[in-house]
């Protein structure tokens, strides 16, 4: 399934795995089958990494952005959860682009696992970058119904 924006063009899905001291961040080919992984955000606060998103979907062409959610592992709101809903509507209405909220629970230990099976933990950073990574990967996935 290709993604196109409203003008008819295919545009990318950029992922976001928002955390209290990084953001890992991740970006769609342009036909919406992979996700790869970008520079984790390390700097300032919201508005900063809101400017830094608007930075990339121009320089990417992103019309869609999914945000990572965190959840109790009952599926509740936890502290992370209102965080995760105000960058959202901020990206919306700094930005103009469509968000989706998606549930994050265990990507970062996933991410973790599979890094430390290969040995490939370098930093923190690497970790926030494979789990927005397996975030956008889950969600492409499941809009092309695979």
């Amino acid at each position: 399934m290709i993604m196109e924006s409203e003008d008819g063009r295919a545009g990318r899905v950029l992922g976001v795995d928002p955390g209290t001291k990084r953001t890992g961040l991740a970006i769609s080919d342009e036909l919406g089958f992979t996700a790869q992984g970008l520079p984790t955000f390390e700097r300032g606060g919201a508005k900063d990494l809101v400017a830094h998103i608007a930075a990339i979907a121009a320089a990417h062409g992103v019309d869609e952005v999914v945000v990572g959610l965190p959840l109790s592992m009952s599926g509740g709101d936890i502290e992370g959860s209102v965080r995760s809903r105000e960058l959202a509507g901020l990206i919306e209405r700094e930005c103009g682009l469509k968000t989706v909220l998606r549930d994050e629970r265990m990507t970062s230990l996933e991410a973790e696992r599979v890094m430390r099976r290969e040995g490939r933990i370098r930093s923190a950073a690497d970790i926030d970058r494979l789990a927005a990574v397996l975030l956008l990967q889950g969600y492409l996935d499941e809009r092309s119904g695979g």
